[in-house]
């Protein structure tokens, strides 16, 4: 989407040159939220004022809300419904390809290798098929990376 977005707001419309979207960018990736509302939002609020801060924000969010509200009120009775339980049963291997194939080709772009690809493989693994909770991962990386960094400059 952001690619889009920029082909639009640089390419086509010559709102922003290349460096204000990058500029920009580097902004709403730092904001917590979607990268692509941010970036919507961000750029109306920057075109349009607080107008094009509001449409914008109704822009990229709404649609999204009413399709998964549609979709909710149309999935109330049938949820339990024995083909669409086989359904979800099949896009779930989908799913887990759609977010592992990016998470690898990233990691072999970074030059992950080893111990530095084994043990977040191990972590999913531990946080997917146990009751280990992520907070715990997070507060041990922490603490594993201050002493372990922390001993490296010394």
């Amino acid at each position: 989407m952001i690619p889009q977005i920029k082909k639009e707001i640089v390419t086509r419309l010559h709102w922003l040159d290349e460096d204000e979207f990058i500029d920009i960018l580097a902004v709403t990736q730092s904001a917590p939220g979607p990268i692509a509302v941010n970036l919507a939002v961000f750029l109306g609020l920057r075109i349009g004022g607080i107008k094009g801060l509001i449409a914008t924000t109704f822009g990229s969010v709404l649609p999204s809300f009413i399709i998964i509200l549609m979709i909710a009120l149309l999935f109330q009775g049938i949820q339990n419904e024995p083909i669409f339980v086989a359904a979800f049963k099949a896009v779930k291997p989908a799913s887990v390809a759609l977010i592992l194939v990016p998470a690898v080709s990233i990691a072999k772009r970074s030059g992950m290798t080893g111990l530095k690809f084994i043990i977040p493989l191990c972590i999913a693994s531990l946080i997917a098929f146990t009751a280990f909770s992520p907070v715990y991962v997070i507060v041990i990386s922490i603490v594993g990376g201050i002493l372990y960094y922390g001993r490296k400059k010394e």
